[in-house]
């Protein structure tokens, strides 16, 4: 199967980020455009979205990856306090991180290798960019993720248990960017630059 995969500037980026979230019911929280804008403006950052075509012929957007960098100096209250979470775990100095920070794949187009073929497509990007290492944080419950990123060889550096909850502690992945990562991509894909 040969995905199809879109690479978007940021405005456009974001407007189509907005619209696909509205797919996934397991978020309480659907991120607008405008937010999706203020993080990402003025740093290094991937928008990704694949797409598939429904019976009736329709290409609609079923996946995708939102990712940017990260650094040991984030003034940004939620960035600054995942640097501090992951200083202990993720080396920042001297080295460029990519964070994931948002992503899915539509329920329904799922176990499709969609997901896969955008994290080999950012994990592209990311080792031509010059990053050293990307990074996802997840829930405990969100188990399908866990088990996509592990088959992904994304690897566990930090748990945060929740007090009252497992299921919501927090799990932080890591995988290292190196030039044996490009050997093992298996996805067939096409990708499309969206200048709009």
């Amino acid at each position: 199967m040969e995905h199809h995969i879109s690479q978007y500037e940021l405005e456009q980026g974001a407007l189509e980020i907005q619209y696909i979230e509205e797919f996934f019911g397991e978020f309480p929280r659907k991120k607008t455009a405008a937010e999706i804008v203020t993080r990402l403006r003025g740093r290094a950052h991937l928008i990704l979205l694949a797409n598939a075509a429904l019976a009736d012929g329709t290409v609609v957007p079923v996946s995708f990856k939102v990712a940017h960098e990260i650094k040991a100096g984030e003034t940004e209250t939620k960035l600054a306090d995942l640097v501090a979470r992951l200083r202990d775990h993720v080396q920042f100095d001297g080295r460029r991180i990519l964070y994931t920070w948002i992503g899915g794949t539509r329920r329904d187009w799922r176990g499709q290798g969609h997901f896969r073929a955008l994290t080999e497509q950012q994990e592209l990007w990311a080792i031509e960019q010059g990053f050293d290492e990307v990074v996802v944080k997840t829930k405990n419950r969100f188990y399908e993720m866990r088990g996509t990123l592990d088959h992904l060889r994304f690897e566990v550096v930090k748990y945060e248990r929740h007090q009252s909850d497992n299921a919501e502690s927090k799990v932080y992945l890591s995988k290292k960017l190196l030039p044996e990562v490009l050997r093992k991509h298996r996805s067939a894909k096409t990708v499309v630059q969206m200048n709009i």
